[in-house]
This record gives C-alpha cells, sequence and structure tokens, in this order.
C-alpha cells in the first residue's frame, strides 16, 4: 500500500482518476479537484481538504477516519460506500446537497454553515449530531437515530417524529413547523 504523510497536496487534480489502496496521514488538500474521482481501498486519517471540489467523489471501501472537510463542494456522494470502522467526518461550510449517508453510523458529527439539500440519512445513526446554521431542504430523516442531535439553528429541516428516534433532540420554536408538517396544520 502506498503512504503519505504529513503532505500537503495543493491545486492537484485527482479528476476523474482511480486511485487504488492509497494511505494519506495527517495530510491536507488544499483547493484540489477530486470530482468524477475513483477512491477505492484507500484510507484518510487524519485528513483536511480545504475549499476542494470533492463532486460526485467515489470512496469505494474506503475509510474516512477524523477527516474534515471546509468550504467544500460535495454533491452527490454517496458516503454509504465508505467503511464503517472508524467513519468520522465534520463538515464546515461546505455544500453536501445530493448526498447520501444512508445507515452510516456517524455519531456526534458536525454540520456547520454546510447546505445539505436533498441529503439522505434514512436508516443511519447520527446521535448527539450538531446542524449548525445548515440548511436542510429537502433532506430525508427515515428510520434514522436523531437522539440528542442539535438543530437548534438548523434551516428548513422537515421530519417525522414517528418514524425517527428524537430522544433528547433539541429544537428551536421556529422548527416547529418541520416537525408537524405532516399532520397539515396552520402555526401561528
Amino acid at each position: 500500500m502506498e503512504t503519505h504523510d504529513d503532505k500537503t497536496f495543493e491545486e492537484v487534480s485527482f479528476a476523474e482518476k482511480i486511485t487504488r489502496a492509497t494511505e494519506y496521514n495527517n495530510c491536507l488538500f488544499i483547493k484540489c479537484d477530486l470530482s468524477d474521482s475513483e477512491f477505492m481501498q484507500c484510507k484518510f486519517i487524519d485528513c483536511v481538504f480545504d475549499n476542494c471540489n470533492l463532486s460526485m467523489i467515489k470512496w469505494s471501501r474506503s475509510t474516512l477516519s477524523n477527516v474534515v472537510f471546509k468550504q467544500c463542494k460535495i454533491l452527490g456522494v454517496n458516503f454509504s460506500l465508505c467503511e464503517d470502522f472508524l467513519f468520522s467526518v465534520r463538515f464546515e461550510s461546505s455544500m453536501l446537497d445530493y448526498s447520501s449517508f444512508m445507515s452510516k453510523k456517524m455519531l456526534k458529527t458536525y454540520f456547520i454553515k454546510s447546505s445539505l439539500k436533498e441529503v439522505t440519512f434514512s436508516q443511519a445513526n447520527i446521535a448527539g449530531s450538531v446542524f449548525d446554521q445548515s440548511d436542510l431542504s429537502g433532506t430525508v430523516f427515515s428510520q434514522t437515530d436523531l437522539s440528542s442531535v442539535n438543530f437548534s439553528t438548523a434551516l428548513n429541516y422537515t421530519l417525522d417524529p414517528e418514524l425517527n428516534n428524537i430522544n433528547k433532540a433539541i429544537f428551536s420554536t421556529d422548527g416547529l413547523p418541520g416537525l408537524l408538517s405532516k399532520y397539515n396544520i396552520k402555526i401561528v
């Protein structure tokens, strides 16, 4: 397995390339283009992606452990293909529209000032996570463990409390319409 330790990749294009069995430890990716690329059985440990384009990237059986995405474009990415073991990510000011975290176990994940439009969290466990000033328009929560999730500053979410575990989740009064929308009632 090829290994990269403590490297900085700046303005490197991985676009439309396939990378196999490569390990990245404590690496920094700055303004890189990883769109339409595929990383098969790769490991990203303690890495940061800053201002990168990762749209349509495929993480086929890859490990993402303690990976931070800052100001990244991550459209249409299926994170369900990542290895479950040690999966931990953080998103800051990123665009994750049309992505999927279906069936992922990702406790205490932070989504800060990010766009998560039409994202799928069906059957995922995101207990203790935080959606801080993030837009959840059209995001799907179904059979999702949302216990202790902080939605207090989240925007535009709709979820059915009967189809999800919302035990000890935090909501603002502004978010009540998103919890009650299935009842077709008017809140004034």
